[in-house]
């Protein structure tokens, strides 16, 4: 069997949806399972509808009001037949969210945020396999809370792989299987999430406990490419890399492959495509067993809304192993993502992304114990297989602040000169 994931950017709307189902019946949809993110940007549009919550805004039912029309308009556009089922499911979708919303008693914003974001994927599921069905591309609505099992680490779940496998392999295989991306459940059968960008991870997890021949990412670009052609001029496509190769890309901030994607692929050397929905015959790029990078060629990341920490001794002693080794802890803690290392006998460096704005009270805390200096809103490069010209096209023009070289890799922390 075979996995394809669709993201948002797919079915943001009836004519991509309706694109799905023409790239199904050019590549096949036998013994497919087929996971598909939220629509568009229904996630985000779910974070307003939090944020209003928790604030007691009296926009809140606007905000719902938008994700519901948003998603009734595409309904109008797919279904000529408005006593379709799919009405009447996507209501009970907006009934359960309302009734959350107004009984839910616990203050936790992460597990709030799972409840809620998590219908993203519910919804766009529901629409995808009525329409299909109405094509007459008969399919199993799968609701892969009941397969992913995870721990209650809200909005950043880790998987009880055992009893995942356990469930997952009771799917009937034969089956065209539609089931949700980013979406786990823990004991008590609430909604976890995997992280974001997490559907990526969600299909290889299904590839792993099934055994699959391959997945499939489908996006709207024709592979990956050697550098975000937003940020970078004259990327290319890379036709091959290698399991080592993709995680380290990933490691560093590549956003084509989410980085705990790889893992349990390579463990059973599943190769993962990575396909243009608007070119699906094309060959993309293959991520396998094999050759590092094909074609040869520098590769470009930039992670933007960094910030640059650096922490020194009040009273000029070294900064040794015990003290990284507690500074690190309140980085976990804190779930504070560290990005780049550099130390020195008295200081001690990191450029790190702080998704979930604890940075404030990691501060208050770190500044008992260390002199804190920061920059906010810095970029990290970073270059595979760097070569001199291309690190210092990437400098060009910026205020140098952290530059790191290794073997193959080359970082640097920049802050935009105007």
């Amino acid at each position: 069997m075979k996995v394809f994931k669709f993201g948002g950017a797919s079915v943001k709307d009836a004519d991509g949806i309706k694109n799905v189902y023409d790239v199904l019946e050019k590549v096949g949809h036998e013994d497919v399972l087929l996971v598909i993110s939220a629509m568009g940007k229904t996630t985000n549009a779910f974070e307003a509808v939090i944020k209003n919550y928790f604030d007691k805004s009296p926009e809140l039912q606007a905000s719902v009001q938008e994700v519901k029309k948003y998603h009734n308009q595409i309904l109008m556009d797919l279904f000529e037949d408005e006593n379709n089922a799919v009405f009447g499911a996507i209501n009970a979708i907006f009934a359960d969210l309302e009734s959350f919303l107004q009984h839910n008693k616990s203050p936790n914003y992460n597990f709030v945020y799972d409840q809620v974001v998590s219908l993203g994927e519910v919804l766009s599921t529901t629409v995808v396999s009525h329409y299909f069905n109405a094509r007459g591309l008969t399919n199993q609505w799968i609701d892969v809370r009941e397969y992913i099992k995870t721990d209650n680490t809200y909005r950043d779940a880790i998987v009880d792989w055992e009893q995942t496998q356990q469930n997952i392999k009771n799917i009937k295989t034969k089956n065209l299987n539609i089931t949700q991306g980013f979406l786990g459940s823990d004991e008590n059968g609430f909604t976890t999430t995997l992280g974001r960008e997490g559907s990526d991870y969600t299909a290889a997890i299904f590839a792993y406990c099934l055994n699959a021949e391959n997945v499939t990412i489908w996006k709207d670009v024709p592979g990956v490419m050697n550098a975000d052609p937003r940020y970078f001029e004259n990327a290319i496509l890379l036709n091959q890399i290698s399991y080592r190769e993709a995680i380290e890309l990933a490691f560093y901030g590549a956003t084509v492959i989410h980085p705990k994607t790889l893992q349990p692929l390579q463990k059973k050397e599943i190769p993962l495509y990575v396909k243009s929905f608007i070119n699906p015959l094309l060959p993309g790029t293959k991520v396998s067993k094999g050759a590092d990078l094909e074609s040869q060629a520098s590769c470009f990341i930039v992670k933007k809304d960094q910030l640059l920490l650096s922490l020194s001794s009040l009273d000029f002693s070294f900064i040794m192993e015990e003290n990284i080794s507690e500074i690190f802890l309140l980085l976990h803690k804190y779930k504070i993502k560290v990005t780049l290392i550099q130390n020195t006998a008295i200081s001690f460096s990191v450029c790190v992304e702080d998704k979930f704005g604890n940075f404030p009270e990691l501060k208050s805390i770190l500044s008992k114990k260390f002199q804190v200096t920061y920059n906010e809103n810095v970029s990290l490069y970073t270059i595979r297989h760097f070569t001199e010209t291309s690190a210092d096209a990437v400098a060009q023009g910026k205020e140098v602040l952290v530059k790191q070289i290794s073997r193959e890799t080359l970082q640097i922390v920049t802050k935009e000169t105007k």
